[in-house]
């Protein structure tokens, strides 16, 4: 039987990938981003359902609730990402008057707001609707381990508010997991602020030796929205080569 599966922004890159994935399964996708073009792009190529939405902000996701269906089987917060790469500027760098001190506040609460916040906001939004013996998966990053500033923090505070959300979905039969990725080639995460000699120590930090693959991603995912792990909640599922481990 076709499952609803609800992905946060899945226009491009992960998102764009885990809803071809669900779909050539034969599920039923919806995907929503802040961008009407790439979600258009992948409606026609993959038959998905595309909405327009910005998950930080509580009007929007109010407002798109009623073109959502009843039951959801499957949440994704996939929405998000480093959001000082769109300022162009290092928000841990210059003096500390009071205009810089302005503009390193609104960075900063720029990433919890696109990482943790908009998570929170969706799932919340979605409770009534989560289907017994579902699941919830976020995006996580290997940065809540490794550091990146406020975007490092953001994710952080994900995989650690998942740990409640487990512990109050878990009665219902709908696990809540994070799936944490390392340096993923092919998506938008670094704008066009990546160099070749960054790439270069991205890759050779892992023990796999290649970068990540949004389907790399796309599959874990699929797992722990699958019948074979029902049983799995509250855990962070790192998906990194090797660059980071755990014992």
């Amino acid at each position: 039987m076709s499952r609803t599966i609800l992905i946060t922004g899945g226009g491009t890159g992960i998102g764009r990938a885990t809803a071809r994935h669900f779909a050539e399964q034969g599920e039923t996708v919806i995907v929503t981003g802040r961008r009407l073009q790439p979600l258009s792009d992948l409606a026609q190529q993959t038959g998905v359902r595309a909405l327009v939405c910005d998950h930080t902000d509580p009007q929007s996701l109010a407002g798109v609730l009623s073109a959502l269906p009843e039951q959801i089987d499957v949440l994704v917060n996939n929405a998000g990402g480093n959001t000082d790469f769109d300022s162009g500027t290092d928000p841990d760098t210059g003096a500390g008057d009071e205009m810089e001190l302005v503009r390193y506040a609104r960075a900063f609460r720029a990433n919890l707001d696109a990482n943790l916040i908009s998570a929170a906001l969706t799932t919340k939004a979605l409770d009534g609707r989560l289907a017994a013996g579902g699941a919830v998966v976020h995006i996580g990053s290997i940065a809540a381990d490794q550091g990146a500033g406020s975007y490092g923090a953001s994710k952080a505070g994900l995989a650690t508010w998942n740990l409640d959300l487990a512990r109050l979905l878990g009665p219902r039969g709908i696990t809540a997991n994070v799936v944490s990725p390392g340096y993923i080639a092919d998506t938008e995460f670094f704008r066009d602020h990546l160099t070749d000699e960054r790439r270069e120590h991205l890759v050779a930090g892992t023990a796999t030796g290649r970068a990540g693959s949004p389907a790399d991603i796309a599959g874990a995912i699929a797992f722990l929205a699958s019948p074979a792990a029902r049983h799995i909640t509250g855990q962070v599922l790192n998906v990194n080569g090797g660059a980071h481990t755990t014992r």
